[in-house]
Parts: C-alpha cells; sequence; structure tokens
C-alpha cells in the first residue's frame, strides 16, 4: 500500500482503495468497454459505467447509505451488478452478495448478520426475498433492477430508476477520498459445511493486496477480457471477475446462466480463464463424448494423439528429456487437431487459466496440458481474499497448487495444517470475535483448516480439510477428497463422489451420475433409457462404474479402496442438501440424508 506522501497514483493497481482505482481506470480507458453481455447486448464503456455508478450512488445516498453502511446484493452474473456494487462502494459502504440459490431463511440469515438494511434484487429472486423480509425487521428498502413494467411492485420495494431519480446531494470526490484502506469493502459468507455461514470482512487493502501479485505473476495483454460467471457471492467472482478487472482495465463479459459458461468461451475468448473443477471435468467428458462419436479410423488417431501429448507432458513434470519422435508426433497433432480444438472451445488467446476453490485430480490436468491448454492449480480462500499459492505460467507442477504469491508468507504448522500471514488475510469474521482469534493467531497467522505438504521448492499440495480426514477404525489417516479425484478421474460417468470411512471398517462411495455425459453413453449403448434415476439401477451402467471404481483401485493404496458404492438415483445440484453453492460436499447432511445407503454397504463383509 502506498503512504499518504507517495507519489500521486496513476493506474488502479497504484490505489489505495478499490473505489480509487475505479476512478483512474475510468480516466485511463474511458471509451473502452468495461462490461458487456453475449453478443454485445448490452456493452458499457468505462465512462458509462462511472456516470451510471454515480447517479446510483447518489440515490442509495439518499435512501440513507453512507460510510461502513452494509448493502446486501441478491443478483445473478448481470451488468447490474457491477453498478450496484461500485456504486455501494463508492460511498463507502460495504456491498456483499447473496447465493442465488438461497432459501428465504438463509437469506434473512446473512442479511441479519451483515446488518443490510438495504437489499438490491433482480426480479427473479424477489419472492424469495419477500418471504426472507418477515423475519427482518430492520430492513427498510428493498431495491429491484430489472422492475416487470406491467406489475406494480410490492409494498415497500422501489425499481432501480427510482433510485437514481431521487434527489440526490453527494460530493463522489469527498466521499472517494473518505474511503481509508481499512474499511470493510465486503463481506464473504462461507458456504457453511460444518454450520451457519461465517462472514468473512474484507478490507480495501486486502483486496488491493490480493491482485497486486498479478503485476508479479501473470502478463496479460492491454484490455484483457474475462467471463463473470461464478456466484459474486464466492471470493474468487469477486476477486477475479470484479476487483481484478476494476483495478486494472480488463473487460467483463457477463454469463447470467452458470451452466452455459462452456457455451460463452468462443464468444469471449478470454485471456485469463478461471474455473472450479467441476467445470475442467465437464470440459474433458464433452471432448471425451465427441472422440467417442467420431469414425473409428478418426477416433483413433485422436485418442493417439491424446496419449502422446500425456506421455510427453509427464516426461516434462518428471524433468526428463522428451524423444524427438515424440515431441515432433506431438507438434503434428498440435497444429493438425489440438490448436483447433482449442479454437472451437475459445481457449485460442489465453494467457494463464487456472482451476481452484476445491481438488482436481492430475489425469484432468494432463489431459488440458496435453492438448495445449495449460489449466493451473492455485489456492485461496475466502479469509485469504481468494490469493494464496499458484502456480506460476512456464513453471506449473501439476498435483500442487504452487508457491506462495509474492508479499505473504506461508509455512506448516506440526500437525501439517497450512498458516498463511499477509496483506490479504482478513481482519476477521463478522460479529464473531472467538472464532477470529481462533482462526488467526497473534502473529497474525491464519490457522487455515487445509492440511498441506510442501516440496523443495516451494510448492505446496493440499492433502485435504483437517476436519474431513478419514481416519478408519483401524486408525489410519486418508484424504476423501483424494479419493473422490481419484474416482471422478476413472470414469466420465462419474459426476460426484461422496466417500464414506470414519470409524468404519473400509472404505465405500457414494456416486452419482454425470448429468451430461451418462445419458450420452446410455443412448450410444442401446440402453431403453437416458433417465439418470432409472440409470442408477441400469445392470449394464452398474457394470461399467464398478469397471471404473476397479480401474481407480488400482492407483489407491489398499486401505483407501473402494469396496463397496452406491449409484445414487437423481443429480446433486449446487446449493442443494449435498453441494453448497460453490459445489463442495455437505459432508454430514449426506451422512444423514443417505444413512440407509450407507449402512446397507456396511452389511456382510465384501469377500
Amino acid at each position: 500500500m502506498h503512504s499518504s506522501t507517495a507519489a500521486e497514483p496513476r493506474r488502479g493497481a497504484e490505489a489505495s482503495t478499490v473505489a480509487q482505482a475505479f476512478r483512474l481506470t475510468v480516466a485511463a480507458r474511458p471509451d473502452e468497454v468495461a462490461v458487456r453481455t453475449r453478443n454485445d447486448e448490452v456493452s458499457i464503456t468505462w465512462a458509462q459505467l462511472r456516470d451510471r455508478v454515480d447517479s446510483v450512488a447518489g440515490g442509495l445516498s439518499a435512501l440513507g447509505l453512507g460510510r461502513g453502511d452494509p448493502c446486501a446484493l441478491l443478483l445473478s452474473n448481470r451488468p447490474e451488478f457491477h453498478i450496484v456494487d461500485l456504486a455501494v462502494m463508492t460511498l463507502g459502504g460495504t456491498s456483499f452478495s447473496i447465493y442465488p440459490t438461497y432459501a428465504p431463511h438463509q437469506i434473512a440469515f446473512v442479511v441479519a448478520d451483515a446488518g443490510a438494511r438495504i437489499v438490491i434484487v433482480e426480479r427473479a429472486l424477489l419472492d424469495a426475498l419477500l418471504e426472507a423480509r418477515a423475519e427482518l425487521p430492520d430492513l427498510r428498502h428493498i431495491i429491484v433492477v430489472d422492475p416487470d413494467a406491467a406489475e406494480p411492485l410490492a409494498d415497500g420495494v422501489l425499481s432501480l430508476a427510482e433510485v437514481e431519480a431521487l434527489p440526490a446531494d453527494l460530493d463522489i470526490d469527498a466521499s472517494i477520498a473518505a474511503i481509508e484502506p481499512d474499511d470493510v469493502l465486503t463481506l464473504i459468507y462461507t458456504s457453511g459445511t460444518t454450520g451457519p455461514p461465517k462472514g468473512v470482512e474484507l478490507t480495501h487493502e486486502n483486496a488491493m493486496a490480493a491482485v497486486a501479485v498479478l503485476d508479479q505473476l501473470l502478463v496479460f495483454p492491454d484490455g484483457a477480457r474475462v467471463l463473470s460467471w461464478l456466484p459474486a457471492a464466492h471470493i474468487a467472482e469477486r476477486g477475479a471477475h470484479h476487483y481484478l478487472p476494476v483495478i486494472y482495465g480488463f473487460t467483463v463479459t457477463d454469463c447470467d446462466d452458470p451452466r452455459q459458461v462452456l457455451s460463452y468461451l468462443p464468444d469471449v475468448r478470454p485471456h485469463w480463464f478461471f474455473a472450479v473443477p467441476r467445470i475442467w471435468e465437464k470440459l474433458k467428458a464433452g471432448l471425451e463424448t465427441m472422440v467417442a462419436s467420431m469414425p473409428a479410423e478418426q477416433r483413433a488417431r485422436t485418442e493417439q494423439a491424446v496419449q502422446s501429448g500425456i506421455a510427453k507432458v509427464r516426461l516434462e513434470q518428471a524433468g526428463e528429456p522428451v524423444p524427438e519422435a515424440l515431441a515432433a508426433e506431438v507438434a503434428r497433432a498440435d497444429a493438425e487437431l489440438f490448436a483447433g480444438l482449442r479454437r472451437q472451445f475459445g481457449f485460442d488467446q489465453i494467457a494463464a487459466v487456472h482451476v481452484g476453490a476445491a481438488p482436481v485430480s492430475v489425469e484432468v490436468l494432463e489431459f488440458f496440458h496435453a492438448i495445449g491448454i495449460p489449466v493451473a492449480e492455485l489456492w485461496g480462500m475466502s479469509e485469504t481474499t481468494g490469493s494464496g499459492t499458484v502456480n506460476p505460467p512456464g513453471r506449473i507442477k501439476l498435483g500442487t497448487v504452487g508457491p506462495v504469491v509474492p508479499g505473504a508468507e506461508l509455512r506448516l504448522a506440526n500437525d501439517g495444517e497450512v498458516l498463511f500471514r499477509g496483506k490479504m488475510v482478513t481482519r476477521g469474521y463478522r460479529n464473531l470475535p472467538e472464532a477470529t482469534a481462533e482462526a488467526i493467531d497473534a502473529e497474525g497467522w491464519l490457522h487455515t483448516g487445509d492440511i498441506g505438504t510442501l516440496d523443495e521448492d516451494g510448492y505446496l499440495r493440499i492433502v485435504d480439510r483437517k476436519k474431513e480426514i478419514i481416519i478408519n477404525a483401524a486408525g489410519k489417516n486418508m484424504s476423501p477428497a483424494n479419493i473422490e479425484g481419484t474416482l471422478k478421474s476413472a470414469s466420465p460417468l462419474i459426476g460426484q463422489v461422496c466417500v464414506i470411512g470414519d470409524r468404519r471398517p473400509y472404505n465405500t462411495a457414494l456416486i452419482v451420475l454425470d448429468a451430461d455425459f451418462a445419458p450420452a453413453w446410455a443412448q450410444q449403448q442401446g440402453l431403453a433409457t437416458t433417465d439418470l434415476t432409472e440409470l442408477a439401477s441400469e445392470p449394464d451402467l452398474l457394470a461399467e462404474v464398478q469397471r471404473a471404481v476397479d480401474g481407480a483401485n488400482q492407483r489407491l493404496a489398499r486401505v483407501e479402496q473402494i469396496k463397496r458404492f452406491h449409484i445414487i438415483p437423481g443429480d446433486w445440484l449446487p446449493g442443494g442438501d449435498e453441494l453448497t453453492p460453490t459445489m463442495k460436499l455437505r459432508r454430514r447432511p449426506i451422512g444423514e440424508k443417505y444413512a440407509q445407503d450407507i449402512e446397507a454397504m456396511y452389511g456382510p463383509s465384501p469377500a
């Protein structure tokens, strides 16, 4: 951060607050596109964005929002999100996002916990908010960004246009100048896998420190393009697709339906793409489905090209020389096949591409490296403003999340827990001083709850969450995430896996079929049904999953192997009983909901 005596910042990355960074970016790029939607149905320049932000800020100020005041956003990925978030920020307020999948009681919890008196919402999510309002006596204003002109708004509900039309007496420059680096910028509510969500308080300094590392790690072209598609309540979305573009002047394309993200890529041709593991697993499964439908000769050539690419990747990762014949074969495959695939999927202009938020199998990473898409793991948490470790371009170690980012420190506790310290570490949890003191020690080290190992080059490998380690009946410690990743990589039929084994004599697994690949596979096999519920008991499919489990077991230690599995009829959806909105497993609710199926797998000992 820069002291008050430092030279005036000239670009966003040199600012002391995100609000100041926004103004610097506008000044440098007034006529460049800041935010757009697909096919440019909406396209907003930086200057236009500033004008809308100032208009909304004036209206919110008239409603009483000021420095330090929280404001909740219940919005999908749409241009209005950037406008209203920046408007709240301009006033020195604290905007925070609510997952669109939240039920009314969950909405009520986070709004009340944050102390928000204003919620900005879109029409599709208004009913859930109105139901939650019954539990929110302090809620003063609900603002709808996209009201239906044909339908009158409910009592106490305003349109965004009405807010912008309110008479305001706001000195924008003075408001921005009053914001301090340690003011709370946003709240990130944790997914709540082990209890109610906790509000992680992130300051302007946290956000500026988290994105400042990019100057030293990644090189992006001027006016780089990114795709906004994750929930804004997730730190990865807030950081990568909102604060980062504001600070560095990137163009954001909003994808309002995360299920369509892969179809957006050819239009956007992003320079940086960040996705959770499930997206890469689904893209790999989609490519494999495409290859499987090719004529036999073409399929054989394509499969051989991929295998050659993987062989080259494995040699490079091992630090071994690549034979000239293999290098030439992969170069030909890249020119004749892989380059076309990258163009087809929108990855032909990529500068960096990352995966994070959950473990991903090495097999998935090898596949994409083989076809020339160097997917690299990174690690961060809400509590570290999404920053932590990252695999640098050209120095990627598959299976690791990379070395600690510049300007931060990382070490392991005696039990292997990852400890992290730096300016990007949260100041604490909202209204939870005891939880804050438990997480951040007197020396400023954040106790992350992740168990890891460090190699000789300082690259971190995450083993699992400390609280999720399986200790079987014989006292053996195991990582369920590692076992689950191995199973998922064994067959594109497998969409989700939850391994059971804590205090048990052996490991079992609940398996959910991939909602895209399984029906396509069933059709290809000539089965009578493509319905996920019916496929769960289809003998041919059960046999295929058994083959995948057998293959995965060969790559696992004997004690880690899956002895029995049960295929769950249907699907697990983000924000449902089994998955958090960020697609992390809710292990305890899964154990309770499927207790009968689990106990059935621990009947008479398997052979």
